[in-house]
């Protein structure tokens, strides 16, 4: 009876410590599972220009130019540099993007990114960006392990690990197990 109350006192109090990190690890989990469809870190921002006075003339684009077609053409963006990457193309960085011009015809793309509201921090705990971090990570891994090991014996009865709860283990294995056959070994 002892075991049994340790067990679900060590469920419970694992599951209330590493309530924050599961949420964390879930949302950045879907995002990233999702990465290819969209950016789960930043907004990314397109919008096209003209600029009526065309052609631009190099020799004439010094920096004041620049930031009065900036004034003009993209009001709110601070200038940060630009450059020429050829004879008829400027890319002007601004403080989240940068904006390319073609300078014959005038025709031009804003490019704006901003950090993605919650997804940007989860994500950047996911990667584990510092030594102690990838500590408390590893000790939430393990504490992972338990909780699910614990989790096992919480119910008693027909619903619990030797009823239902058998059942339910026994499916939940045979579905990564499955993939695994149909993915990895490309068996069927």
């Amino acid at each position: 009876m002892k075991l049994r109350k340790l067990n679900r006192a060590l469920h419970r109090d694992l599951g209330y410590i590493f309530f924050a990190m599961t949420v964390i690890y879930g949302l950045s989990g879907i995002a990233l599972n999702h990465i290819n469809e969209w950016n789960p870190n930043y907004v990314i921002q397109n919008k096209e220009i003209n600029i009526s006075n065309t052609p631009l003339k190099h020799n004439q684009l010094n920096q004041e130019k620049v930031i009065t077609l900036l004034k003009e053409y993209a009001s709110g963006e601070r200038y940060k540099n630009h450059y020429f990457p050829s004879d008829n193309e400027i890319k002007i960085f601004i403080k989240d993007g940068s904006i390319n011009i073609n300078t014959q015809t005038g025709e031009g793309m804003i490019e704006t990114s901003k950090r993605r509201a919650i997804f940007h921090q989860v994500n950047y705990l996911h990667y584990n960006p510092q030594k102690w971090w990838t500590i408390f990570s590893d000790i939430y891994a393990a504490s992972l392990i338990i909780l699910a090991i614990t989790g096992l014996f919480i119910l008693k009865g027909k619903n619990g690990i030797t009823g239902r709860g058998a059942w339910l283990t026994i499916l939940g294995t045979l579905i990564p197990l499955l993939f695994l056959l149909l993915y990895y070994w490309k068996i069927f």
